[in-house]
């Protein structure tokens, strides 16, 4: 035996071969698919000459491929529709001949007769069609549709006790009863619901014979006996893998007002069974559920919220056995017993959660733990009204975080906000304080930010403007790149009145060297001096800007600027930006400014100044690039009005170009024509 070869390269292939390459190749090689020619008879000798040539294509065919049944079929719909029933059923006949196993061919055999209202002949097929597979349940099904359809209600009564001899499945005897129901003989159907259990003495049988007694037969009490005969023939074990029973039975007895006897056989159940709501078989758990929904709707209040809060308190108590740091059961157990005003076990669930640690000093997995503290805060300060005690659990959690390594900030202002309604102030302030100086000592930015925006929150809700400037001021000490707390301080003096002050944080953020965010604190600062009404300050911050950077956004917000005072001045501005960007070769920034110059001459200026500008607008070209060694990728190019009148562009030289190429054309095409 030769042994499978190993995989000695298991790089890809150079060319990657798609599902849709594959697909496509393989519709594109498919031969072009050649319609059928319609054939036209003019008269009867044309047609028979027509039917021989259709039935040698199909006496071809099957000779070719004689087990192929769908050959046969096609062959004997084609006899069919020209009328030729004989011959159909002679091919049918043969096809039998060669196989006769197939249920398929005898059902399209027996449907053959029953279109063509040949009766007797579908009966016949079917007959035989049965007697030689009696366990295909479509042939059963199809012989005892035709009797009944043709009002032989006799025999196929005959055919169904015939069928019932093999023992079919459930459906079999099902519709047996449902044929009598519609016969208007209840009696014999109740005698086929009989035999069927005594065939299939199983729990189904039992439910299936019930259900048809309640809704069929309308027999309330057969219905009942049904079940009880359940209860008392299956075997216990039967009984146990099947809680559906008990089930059916009482919601039986409750659909009929018997809510006593609904209740006695959900005791008897759970006695039996040993439901609880944990059990693993979906079937005892429905039924404890429907247990639990009809204690609710005819039960007392009080006994089912004891029942259902004792089940709660067992899975709470499993779960934490199963995993001690699953806190989402130490949550849900402590809101359960809150409900319940059992304060004394709520302190005991959370304290038994407070101490099981995470598995790791990382904060992805004290990010759920710290909840804890936070929840058994609340519960203090809430529900048992108890602040200082509150204050006492967030010390505590804040001594237990390893500072150093993580920290949470919400940890520090619930602390804090804690002692404020506990009349701490002091104490609110020393917190805030410590945990800035220690988040800081950890290089924690983030949760810095946030200690502090609450701080400063705070701190201005009391009024406390000094002390708000102090704490920016030892912000900005520790973060001088951070822009937008410059930006903040500086909104701040201007909130109360302070213009020269919020003028002077201004100008220090924009001589800072390092600034995570420049755009941001100049647009605020801009913004700033133009609400104070100091235009000349606004041109002289535009004209600093624009030493440091010549972006197109500058240009443009300088024009918009200089628009709300004179357009003229406006216009300036918009060329000087034109010109710069010009000189820098900046194509789209100068193609977007000239949209906004565009923009303020449709709303401010004339046709003529419109033209002007529109004159200056560029044309957008196409053009490839070579990308690495051998790919090219298109791209758009823009040439200006101006650059092809300085000579600058491209544009002249593509042009001079293609008249190259033109005349060159124009002597070939004479030199070839003084030859002939």
């Amino acid at each position: 035996m030769s042994r499978q070869g190993a995989v000695k390269n298991r790089a890809p292939a150079p060319i990657q071969i798609s599902a849709e390459q594959i697909l496509r190749e393989a519709a594109d090689r498919q031969e072009p698919f050649v319609k059928e020619p319609t054939v036209k008879i003019h008269d009867a000798e044309e047609y028979q000459a027509y039917l021989v040539g259709r039935r040698k294509n199909y006496e071809d065919n099957i000779r070719y491929r004689r087990d192929h049944i769908g050959t046969w079929v096609k062959y004997a719909k084609f006899e069919e529709q020209n009328k030729e029933f004989e011959r159909a059923r002679s091919i049918y006949e043969r096809c039998l001949e060669v196989t006769h196993r197939s249920g398929e061919l005898w059902l399209r055999y027996a449907e053959f007769e029953m279109r063509s209202e040949f009766l007797n002949h579908a009966r016949n097929v079917l007959d035989r069609a049965v007697a030689i597979l009696p366990r295909i349940d479509f042939l059963w099904y199809k012989y005892v549709y035709m009797e009944e359809l043709t009002g032989n209600v006799s025999h196929c009564r005959a055919v169904f006790e015939r069928w019932m001899l093999w023992i079919p499945d459930d459906n079999a005897w099902l519709s047996f009863a449902r044929f009598e129901m519609r016969c208007g003989e209840p009696n014999r159907a109740q005698g086929v619901m009989s035999r069927y259990v005594e065939t299939y003495p199983s729990a189904k049988s039992f439910l299936k014979y019930a259900k048809f007694s309640e809704y069929e037969l309308k027999d309330y009490d057969l219905a009942r006996k049904v079940f009880e005969e359940t209860l008392k023939n299956l075997d216990e074990d039967e009984i146990i893998e099947n809680p559906k029973v008990f089930q059916n039975f009482a919601n039986f007895e409750e659909r009929r007002g018997e809510h006593e006897r609904a209740r006695l056989i959900y005791l008897h159940a759970v006695k039996m069974l040993n439901l609880d709501g944990e059990s693993t078989n979906k079937l005892r758990r429905d039924l404890y559920s429907s247990y639990m929904r009809f204690e609710k709707k005819h039960g007392d209040k009080k006994g089912i919220e004891n029942l259902v809060k004792l089940q709660k308190t067992r899975e709470y108590e499993q779960r934490i056995q199963k995993d001690s740091l699953d806190y989402d059961a130490y949550f849900d157990y402590a809101k359960l017993l809150v409900d319940d005003d059992n304060f004394a076990q709520v302190r005991d669930i959370y304290e038994r959660g407070l101490g099981a640690l995470p598995p790791g000093n990382e904060k992805k997995y004290w990010k759920r733990y710290i909840y804890l503290w936070i929840n058994y805060a609340l519960f203090e300060e809430i529900n048992c009204g108890d602040v200082s005690r509150a204050c006492e659990v967030y010390l505590a959690c804040l001594d237990l975080i390893p500072h150093n390594l993580f920290t949470f900030s919400k940890i520090w202002i619930y602390c804090a906000k804690a002692h404020i309604r506990a009349n701490k102030l002091a104490e609110c302030r020393k917190i805030l304080g410590k945990g800035i100086g220690i988040l800081s000592k950890s290089k924690l930015i983030a949760e810095l930010k946030k200690v502090i925006e609450a701080y400063l929150a705070i701190e201005l809700a009391l009024g406390e403007v000094e002390r708000c400037r102090q704490i920016h001021l030892k912000y900005l000490e520790l973060v001088p790149q951070n822009s937008q707390e410059w930006t903040t301080f500086a909104q701040l003096e201007s909130n109360l009145g302070e213009s020269e002050r919020a003028r002077a944080i201004f100008e220090l953020a924009i001589n800072q060297e390092e600034l995570d965010m420049p755009e941001a604190v100049w647009k605020s600062y801009i913004d700033f001096e133009i609400n104070e009404g100091e235009f000349d300050r606004v041109r002289s911050l535009y004209q600093r800007l624009l030493e440091k950077t010549s972006h197109v956004k500058v240009w443009i917000s300088f024009a918009q600027f200089e628009a709300l005072q004179d357009v003229d001045t406006s216009r300036k501005v918009f060329q000087q930006g034109y010109d710069a960007l010009k000189q820098e070769a900046l194509k789209e920034e100068r193609v977007l400014l000239l949209d906004a110059w565009r923009v303020l001459e449709k709303r401010e200026g004339t046709s003529t100044s419109v033209g002007k500008v529109e004159s200056m607008m560029p044309r957008r070209v196409k053009r490839r690039r070579m990308v690495g060694d051998q790919e090219w990728e298109e791209y758009f190019d823009y040439h200006f009005p101006d650059d092809k009148e300085d000579g600058t562009g491209s544009l002249r030289i593509l042009e001079m170009a293609a008249k190259w190429k033109q005349q060159q054309q124009d002597e070939d095409s004479d030199s070839s024509s003084d030859g002939e």
